[in-house]
């Protein structure tokens, strides 16, 4: 895409943002203005909400929207990879029915997929839905389910076929997350956050229509999200930007970002907070040992490493190229920075670092932090399943034997857990 063609989008965008953009109209009527011109999501399909533009030109869109002070559509949560994955494997119903409330924020979403025998066995999920001729019955349970208490929808992976081989056997559906039959249950964590939920499902219904794709193609459409997700990732650091600025719509969208965000405010944390580590030692006097300064050296050298891929991640996006193994190697190299991260804060601030609340440094911030790292390393794919994926992936290596290739329903596997 040549520098003219870029100009000449960032004078459109620029000039439809003068004559349109007003802070004190209310954010959902703002976001569907967005939605029915386009530039909401301006890489989508015309025929959906877009304007077919490649992903390349993003960067340029968005900086004319953020000179201005323009908000988005929304962004926050499990809604763009469900829109990613309808936006691929949906029929024109569900992009119809689905696309343009998550772009309006009017509907929030959240992921079904692991369980509680089967967390990075994705494909040993357990958690069925039978069809009995009118609609698709769901029996089972689902477990780390972010912003479960407040979705309207799921993406849920399920079991239809128990004589099929694991990864063959399963389907995906779209599920009313506020009908009779479903359970949520917050879980606590040991940093003192609620973000996900345990969910029990006892005879909830998916109407036929909300089945994606075919009977059967669950485990692919589901590598589709989880693809998305992975590469996705380090985005959570650019999400939920409070505004001060003045205006309806920024009121709107600070309580949007209030209630919506509630779940990922640990997440910072949980990434191992390498922006606090050479504040940290120079109150402490740490940087004056030398053992510390080198971890700090090789803790900031690995971050640089991290970043590195993950703008080249971004870039392959902005390429349209398809999702490859970037998003595993990037998530591997987070968890490597984050146990760093954290190896570092425990060297800097000793003892003091298991002080909790006001007793410790930065008001228990550190203690957090060594708390919610060890998660990096098992939310959205443990590291060892990232290693699977990029030995046999990327490296071309041997899968390893398997021993569950047969019916799903002769597989060993764990018992159910009680209530």
């Amino acid at each position: 895409m040549t520098e003219l063609t870029e100009q000449v989008v960032r004078e459109d965008v620029r000039h439809w943002l003068a004559a349109n953009w007003d802070p004190e109209r209310s954010l959902v009527e703002w976001r569907n203005q967005l939605a029915d011109t386009g530039w909401g999501m301006p890489h989508w399909p015309q025929a959906w909400l877009g304007r077919g533009l490649p992903v390349a030109l993003l960067p340029a869109i968005e900086a004319e929207f953020e000179a201005i002070g323009a908000v988005g559509v929304a962004r926050i949560g499990i809604r763009l990879l469900a829109a990613a994955t309808l936006l691929e494997h949906g029929s024109d119903g569900h992009k119809a029915r689905f696309l343009r409330r998550i772009l309006t924020g009017e509907d929030t979403w959240c992921q079904l997929f692991s369980e509680p025998g089967s967390g990075s066995d994705l494909a040993g999920a357990t958690t069925r839905a039978d069809f009995d001729g009118v609609r698709w019955v769901v029996n089972g349970q689902k477990l780390w389910t972010t912003s479960a208490h407040h979705s309207q929808w799921g993406l849920l992976l399920a079991r239809t076929d128990w004589d099929l081989p694991k990864h063959a056997g399963m389907s995906y559906f779209i599920i009313d997350m506020t009908q009779p039959g479903i359970e949520v249950q917050p879980l606590r964590q040991m940093n003192g956050y609620a973000s996900f939920n345990q969910v029990f499902f006892s005879d909830a219904a998916v109407p036929p229509e909300n089945l994606v794709g075919k009977v059967g193609d669950g485990w692919k459409i589901a590598m589709t999200t989880l693809a998305h997700e992975r590469r996705g990732a380090d985005a959570l650091r650019r999400w939920g930007r409070v505004s001060d600025r003045q205006g309806h719509i920024y009121d709107e969208e600070r309580q949007e970002i209030e209630t919506v965000m509630e779940p990922y405010r640990w997440y910072a944390q949980r990434a191992g907070r390498v922006d606090l580590v050479l504040p940290r030692a120079h109150e402490t006097g740490r940087l004056a040992d030398p053992t510390v300064r080198q971890e700090i050296s090789r803790l900031l050298m690995l971050s640089r490493c991290a970043e590195w891929l993950a703008h080249r991640a971004r870039h392959a996006k902005e390429l349209g190229r398809p999702e490859g193994p970037e998003g595993s190697l990037g998530k591997l190299a987070a968890s490597n920075v984050a146990r760093a991260a954290a190896n570092v804060h425990r060297r800097v601030s000793g003892a003091s670092a298991m002080l909790a609340g006001t007793d410790g440094p930065h008001d228990g911030l550190i203690a957090e932090i060594l708390l919610s790292v060890p998660a990096t390393s098992i939310a959205g794919g443990t590291d060892e399943i990232q290693r699977n994926i990029i030995a046999e992936r990327v490296l071309d290596m041997p899968k390893e034997p398997r021993l569950d290739t047969g019916p799903f329903r002769d597989v060993p596997r764990n018992p159910p857990r009680a209530r």
